[in-house]
């Protein structure tokens, strides 16, 4: 057998043992708190892996990579180069130095607007 059967094979395994593992966490989840704080049913392994496979249908979709996505980030992307484009360059300037505090400052100052008396409407 060559290495990369091997490593597959290594693979195939650590990955259904990380499954069943999965399940079997939810099951001991399930059952200890479901039945006594709802008064719902006791599940076994089977029923434990298609919960998970149910919340992964559900939370994340079919083949989505949910909002952090490289289609999501290009969609905003396009949409500020979009408002971009329609701002005279003066425009852009006080746009980009209104916002220019709030990129690698303290995220716990509130660096993000002026002061509530030198604000304008933009």
């Amino acid at each position: 057998m060559g290495f990369c059967f091997k490593k597959a094979i290594k693979f195939v395994i650590l990955g259904f043992l990380a499954v069943v593992l999965f399940g079997f966490i939810t099951m001991q989840l399930w059952n200890w708190l479901v039945p006594d704080l709802f008064n719902g049913p006791s599940i076994n392994i089977y029923q434990a892996l298609g919960l998970l496979v149910l919340s992964k249908i559900l939370f994340s979709g079919f083949g989505r990579r949910g909002c952090g996505g490289p289609q999501h980030n290009l969609f905003w992307r396009k949409r500020f180069e979009r408002k971009m484009a329609k701002l005279s360059p003066e425009e852009k300037e006080k746009y980009m130095k209104k916002f220019s505090n709030c990129w690698g400052g303290n995220p716990f100052e509130n660096q993000c607007h002026d002061e509530p008396e030198k604000r304008d409407n933009v």
